[in-house]
């Protein structure tokens, strides 16, 4: 594992840990759980990555397992991982070209301190198939043919760094309720209300870097 690689990850996670899904279900979570709404937040990130961890260690012992066994898998990995992130931001772009509104994040009927734990593990597994950082670091430690250790430590840091935000959010939350009540609520609003205005540009530059990404196999990876 080089240091190279280790910061290419690490910037994939950071990259990765902006989710406006598991953001503000912690913001909603502070503003409105019926109690403990600290605990319950904490405990709602804590399932979050749990999901990040697990799932990234099942595809990890998965994949190398099945590289081991068959030929040429890496490769096919490498384009699909690279292929699905390309689509995911030409997807993203073409969206960019009409304005559509924001789906609301909603907390569910059944959630309570209880099911936090569940709650924010199935969040973040519905969330998974967006998350393209995620699959090409995965894709990186497959074919750095990192050890498992290795791999499952990597894995690690790669959650806490996914989960920062929502740490800083849940502290800065609980320092000062009154104080940042506002600002809690302008992140709510911000991501879960209203509508995504049209962007030509955005939508340009999206698809784009998504064919920029999606080639990286064909003439940057050997």
């Amino acid at each position: 594992m080089s240091g190279a690689l280790l910061g290419a990850i690490a910037g994939l996670a950071a990259l990765d840990a902006f989710n406006p899904a598991t953001i503000v279900a912690v913001t909603l979570i502070l503003l409105a759980a019926p109690s403990r709404p600290g605990l319950t937040a904490l405990v709602t990130i804590f399932g979050a990555a749990t999901t990040v961890f697990l799932a990234g260690a099942a595809l990890f012992l998965g994949a190398s397992a099945a590289a081991g066994a068959v030929g040429g898998i890496v490769l096919a990995l490498r384009y699909v991982a690279f292929g699905a992130a390309g689509a995911a931001l030409v997807i993203a772009g073409v969206r960019r070209f009409r304005t559509r509104p924001r789906k609301p994040i909603e907390l569910p009927a059944w959630f309570t301190p209880w099911t936090a734990f569940p709650f924010g593990a199935l969040l973040t597994a519905a969330d998974l198939p967006n998350a393209f950082p995620y699959f090409i670091a995965i894709e990186r430690l497959i074919d750095a043919q990192a050890s498992t250790g290795v791999a499952l430590l990597v894995l690690a840091g790669y959650t806490v760094i996914y989960c920062l935000p929502c740490l800083v959010l849940l502290v800065v939350g609980l320092l000062s309720r009154q104080r940042t009540r506002a600002l809690l609520a302008r992140v709510t609003n911000r991501f879960g209300t209203g509508a995504v205005p049209a962007s030509p540009a955005a939508a340009i530059a999206l698809m784009t870097l998504g064919l920029f990404v999606g080639t990286v196999p064909f003439w940057a990876l050997g």
